[in-house]
């Protein structure tokens, strides 16, 4: 599905990723790890297309998308989640909504939110008039990840969707992502420190200093790895 190959961003002449490899298989979930500061946000930012790296290549669907804009990027089947959710506060959840229908591809457009997002996340269903500013933290995650999935994506980017959400909602938000995966086949990019939620994904990439220095299956994650790329 996703493809990133010796990918190098610098931030002016500072050196950010170095030599970064990834992939993502069609219909798993890959979660990226390490310490606050190491590239990961800048990692996902560039598969966006909102920070353009100095070499390397990203395809997605064994296609080049360097050259696409964010926007053309959406409309190719990535959806992404930010840091922050980035919801608009003063449009009401349904507005939010539909706003991720921007992300469809031309001639595909709708004016409907499809029942799958309130299947996935019922409580949206009973917020609809409510303004997006209005909702505490977990809701306004959850409506962050529909508004993505109203673009129908094949792949969608997660940028730590857990943090500052009390432990329940954190719960709803990992069965929904699995649901996502198991009933509509859409790989997910995950950038995550709650180790339950890490434990989720099909296989992991560590990062340290901008590069990627381990690398595995989810099942086999280390005590040691935990403790070197999870632990506070």
């Amino acid at each position: 599905m996703l493809q990133v190959a010796s990918l190098d961003v610098y931030y002016g002449e500072s050196h950010i990723l170095r030599s970064v490899d990834l992939t993502v298989p069609p219909g798993q979930m890959v979660c990226l790890i390490g310490r606050n500061g190491v590239g990961k946000t800048t990692l996902l930012k560039t598969i966006m297309g909102l920070i353009h790296p100095r070499r390397g290549s990203i395809t997605l669907k064994g296609e080049s998308i360097l050259s696409l804009s964010p926007d053309q990027r959406a409309r190719q089947g990535i959806g992404y989640v930010p840091q922050g959710r980035e919801i608009i506060p003063r449009l009401t959840v349904e507005e939010n909504l539909l706003l991720g229908l921007e992300a469809r591809p031309r001639g595909s457009r709708s004016t409907k939110i499809p029942p799958e997002i309130f299947e996935l996340f019922p409580v949206l269903k009973t917020m609809l008039s409510r303004r997006g500013g209005d909702l505490s933290g977990g809701q306004q995650q959850q409506l962050a990840i529909g508004r993505a999935l109203m673009g129908q994506p094949q792949l969608l980017v997660l940028d730590e969707p857990t943090e500052g959400i009390q432990p329940s909602i954190i719960l709803e938000i990992e069965a929904a992502v699995r649901r996502i995966i198991e009933s509509q086949g859409v790989s997910v990019l995950l950038v995550e420190q709650h180790l339950h939620f890490v434990r989720q994904a099909d296989f992991y990439y560590a990062m340290q200093k901008g590069g990627i220095v381990a690398s595995g299956l989810t099942q086999n994650l280390s005590q040691d790895v935990i403790q070197q790329f999870l632990a506070v």
